[in-house]
């Protein structure tokens, strides 16, 4: 393996003894973030919290280009601007001036182990202790009920108040998981959280998604992080989303219809019987998981030949 230090350098704008943090929160844009809720959550931090570039990495070592092309804007007669890509480890604090890290950008398509490397020499030299991930996973639920959360960690205490809702599943990887398998094997604590987002929003932007995200993030860390805007923006999101539900016959029928379905599930785990109706209807973990699989078989089979849907209610 080459040198993993070559593939970042350290920026002017942090001092390097004041970038110490405890807490580094990942968000890499990875294989599939259902409702955009990474990206949102991203935003938001940078919008809300005061911040500044500790590290950047040399993209040009990482990425396929070709494989997904930056964009250019032409005007008229000529080239005026193109979306340089970037991936960049910058120094947050929370509202109680405490400091936190946050590693950002595009996801690398090359030199994987490597970039965990260098992350990982990164966390060491900044203090690192825990390393957190959000994103979005489409899942056969409705948005006007509490959304559901997977955790995932390399410790189980880290993460006692959460029920395991998946069995055994193969997935295809993404590096941020790569990094918390590699931290886990060097004895380090990563944790990540999966936002349960209705599978006919996974294409839109659902910020109550990111909403909750930041709200698990919160909670694991202690950090005090601005909810107000995005709080905000979920509820005008609910309101649209809701609009949208209303003119449409077939996407109200399968709301209805999961709002049936969970209330039924959540039934049976208030009355953890045999008696309890309609548990036995219910899919199992391992049913769930075999629906999630064929799902990501499908945005695998259609991800480069599809554009990207800026926003509005999903196929149902």
């Amino acid at each position: 393996m080459q040198d993993p230090s070559e593939l970042y350098r350290f920026e002017t704008d942090t001092d390097q003894s004041s970038a110490r943090a405890s807490v580094m929160l990942v968000s890499m844009g990875g294989f599939i973030d259902a409702g955009r809720t990474q990206r949102l959550l991203t935003e938001h931090l940078l919008a809300a919290h005061d911040h500044t570039v500790v590290a950047s990495f040399d993209l040009d070592q990482l990425l396929d280009y070709r494989g997904r092309r930056p964009m250019m804007t032409f005007d008229r007669d000529r080239f005026t601007s193109y979306e340089d890509p970037s991936l960049l480890l910058y120094r947050l604090t929370d509202r109680d001036g405490h400091p936190f890290l946050l590693l950002t950008g595009a996801e690398p398509d090359y030199q994987w182990e490597r970039m965990v490397e260098a992350v990982m020499e990164l966390n060491k030299a900044l203090g690192v202790d825990l390393t957190v991930s959000v994103h979005g996973i489409p899942m056969a639920v409705p948005h006007t009920r509490p959304l559901g959360i997977t955790a995932h960690a390399t410790d189980p205490r880290l993460i006692t108040q959460h029920e395991p809702v998946f069995g055994t599943v193969q997935v295809p990887a993404s590096w941020s998981a790569l990094l918390e398998l590699r931290l886990g094997e060097s004895g380090h604590d990563a944790l990540g959280y999966a936002v349960h987002v209705p599978h006919y929003l996974a294409q839109a932007e659902f910020a109550d998604a990111a909403l909750a995200g930041l709200g698990a993030v919160s909670g694991v860390t202690g950090l005090s992080l601005s909810m107000t805007d995005l709080a905000a923006a979920a509820g005008l999101n609910r309101a649209e989303i809701a609009r949208e539900v209303e003119g449409s016959d077939e996407v109200k029928a399968v709301v209805e219809a999961l709002e049936r379905q969970y209330d039924t599930f959540m039934e049976g785990r208030e009355r953890p019987s045999l008696l309890a109706t309609g548990v036995s209807e219910l899919p199992s973990a391992d049913e769930i998981g075999a629906e999630f699989e064929a799902f990501l078989k499908d945005v695998v089979e259609d991800d480069k030949g599809k554009g990207e849907n800026t926003g509005g209610i999903g196929s149902v």
